[in-house]
């Protein structure tokens, strides 16, 4: 069984900064997080994006109806470790690609293009 953790508003609201400390111009995808399943998550060292599928071998894009403006989904490091506590923990958030980048509507609005190696992908909501 998965021991779950509440942080209380106040310890929320006091890891607000360090999350807007993240970089603006600049990030490090730190961990990719491919999905085969419901519940499954798989941690890789390096994934590959394809324009059909999305992250190659991730369901998104065999589960029912994919939806191309949600075919890969960021999650900031900084958030994540806020809520999730240990890295270990991190991929149970179900996000593909943890970086450590400010991912606010100000600083990416719809429309944003991010190189990511050799792949750039659109930003098309937040």
């Amino acid at each position: 069984m998965v021991d779950i953790k509440h942080l209380p508003m106040p310890e929320l609201e006091a890891g607000l900064d360090v999350i807007r400390q993240s970089p603006a111009d600049s990030g490090v995808v730190e961990l990719i997080v491919r999905r085969p399943g419901d519940t499954e998550r798989e941690v890789l060292s390096e994934g590959y994006l394809d324009l059909a599928e999305g992250l190659v071998g991730d369901m998104w894009s065999t589960n029912g109806k994919p939806n191309p403006d949600a075919q890969l989904t960021l999650m900031n490091v900084r958030a994540v470790a806020l809520i999730a506590g240990e890295r270990e923990r991190w991929p149970l958030a179900g996000d593909q690609l943890y970086v450590d980048l400010d991912l606010s509507g100000e600083n990416l609005p719809p429309g944003t293009l991010l190189s990511l190696g050799d792949a750039v992908v659109a930003v098309t909501a937040v």
